[in-house]
């Protein structure tokens, strides 16, 4: 039996946080940037973008675009933090450092139930395609299939988690690259059987912007949720073979691979396709865009290409949430068994989390009506939340870096603090627009619910232990 070990609590005069006791470091380079790319391109992305569209009309790419530069800037202050001090659970380290053990009991635990919760909605997502191809199979049974392959995933070595989220990453991204390719091919009017649109669908039926400011509203609060999951290649990188040099590249590597692949995919589908056609939102717009172009079996392609990146968000979540948990435990943070690891491996974490996963889609069948759309409205804005303790904690965290050890600041957030600041105002602009929006105020109204009982819970933690917020020294 391989050893355990129960990881001991950091000490808090120590400025920078190792990763949890008992992590190995299998990851490689490819796969930290493979986790980078791949992360980010879900379902979200291939489905769920068709709803924006239907309420933006072709100012969408303008909604991704702006959504895309208040990620980038996330990103590259995570980037910084995370390559001058890596660690298992990332922004929740920053902000215990920065701000205090309350601040990253709260922003820690939030993300573990965030991605906990997600784990059963991506089941159920790729439950539903397994029933569409095998008619009468129940869904729950191809959820419990999907959750057992993907928990013993997890519970090897961490080098098995890589090596799948590498090839499952790279067919994603080849089918974004394989599509960009096909319409690009169609808007200039060489491929087969395709004519030219020129700007018809861009200014035609309404105009650039059809529904006006409310219309880029909604596109714009949908396009913000589609790009959560790139926090999880800074978690990732604890486990990598160089931590410091591993995030740092991929983070610079992601950036502009992200907004071509997103944009650029909003760009070329409102330039073949008319906003207003109803398949964007039945079938998705990837799918509306090669049906629209003749391409045969269009709709199994991407069933498959969406089947592989729910199979693949439910792999790196529950990755996530069980080195999250670890790292919260490592910190005294949460019950010590649940940060037990064996052979490297937080197997009790992973367990937990594949098993919340579960029952998240237990109740899904249960109580449909109450407990699972509470579960959904309660991680509405959580990504939001982690955001935020992102730019607080790099606003606080560079000037202290910069003052005690200028050489870890490998990686640098662009014009400080002007862009930190501009981050901020812009996660308070976008918490504003829920609040105006009545089918993302209640989700804002849940998520606030969540983070102040988490904050309580971590007030009073801190309070028990004696703990004061650590300040610079």
């Amino acid at each position: 039996m391989s050893r355990t070990t129960a990881p001991e609590p950091v000490d808090r005069k120590v400025e920078g946080t190792p990763p949890a006791q008992g992590l190995t470091h299998g990851l490689k380079q490819r796969h930290l940037s493979m986790i980078a790319l791949g992360g980010v391109i879900g379902a979200g992305l291939f489905v769920g973008s068709g709803a924006g569209i239907a309420a933006a009309g072709p100012s969408i790419v303008v909604a991704y675009a702006i959504s895309g530069l208040l990620v980038m800037l996330v990103m590259r202050m995570l980037g910084e933090m995370s390559a001058a001090n890596p660690a298992s659970g990332s922004f929740s380290v920053h902000a215990e450092r920065a701000i205090g053990p309350w601040a990253g009991f709260t922003a820690g635990w939030a993300f573990w139930f965030l991605l906990c919760v997600a784990v059963g909605l991506e089941g159920i997502g790729a439950a539903k395609i397994m029933t569409g191809w095998f008619p009468g199979s129940p869904e729950w049974a191809w959820v419990a299939l999907f959750m057992l392959v993907f928990c013993a995933t997890n519970l090897a070595a961490v080098k098995n988690f890589g090596e799948f989220e590498f090839w499952f990453a790279a067919l994603k991204v080849g089918a974004i690259v394989l599509f960009l390719g096909i319409g690009v091919l169609a808007i200039v009017g060489v491929l087969p059987g395709a004519d030219a649109p020129g700007t018809t669908n861009l200014t035609g039926d309404g105009g650039f912007f059809p529904n006006g400011s409310e219309g880029l509203i909604v596109g714009l609060l949908a396009s913000v949720f589609a790009y959560g999951g790139l926090e999880t290649v800074t978690i990732a990188a604890a486990e990598s073979e160089h931590p410091v040099q591993g995030v740092a590249k991929a983070v610079r590597t992601a950036m502009w691979r992200i907004a071509l692949f997103y944009i650029g995919s909003m760009a070329v589908i409102v330039t073949l396709v008319p906003w207003g056609d109803k398949a964007v939102v039945e079938k998705g717009p990837y799918v509306a865009t090669l049906d629209h172009l003749g391409i045969p079996a269009a709709g199994q392609i991407m069933n498959v290409v969406v089947l592989i990146a729910l199979l693949s968000a439910m792999n790196a979540n529950i990755y996530g949430a069980s080195r999250m948990a670890t790292s919260l435990v490592a910190r005294g943070q949460g019950p010590k068994a649940l940060g037990r690891t064996f052979g490297g491996v937080p197997r009790p974490a992973v367990l937990v989390s594949s098993v919340f996963g579960f029952l998240c889609v237990l109740l899904s069948y249960w109580r449909p009506e109450d407990i699972f759309i509470w579960l959904l409205n309660t991680i509405g804005a959580i990504i939001l939340v982690v955001w935020f303790f992102i730019a607080v904690s790099q606003l606080l965290l560079r000037r202290r870096t910069e003052r005690e050890a200028p050489e870890k600041l490998v990686v640098k957030m662009w014009a400080f603090p002007v862009l930190t600041w501009v981050a901020l105002a812009g996660m308070a602009a976008i918490f504003y627009l829920m609040a105006r929006e009545e089918g993302t105020r209640v989700q804002l109204y849940w998520t606030g619910a969540l983070t102040v009982l988490l904050a309580a819970g971590g007030f009073a933690l801190q309070k028990k232990r004696g703990q004061r917020e650590p300040q610079d020294a």
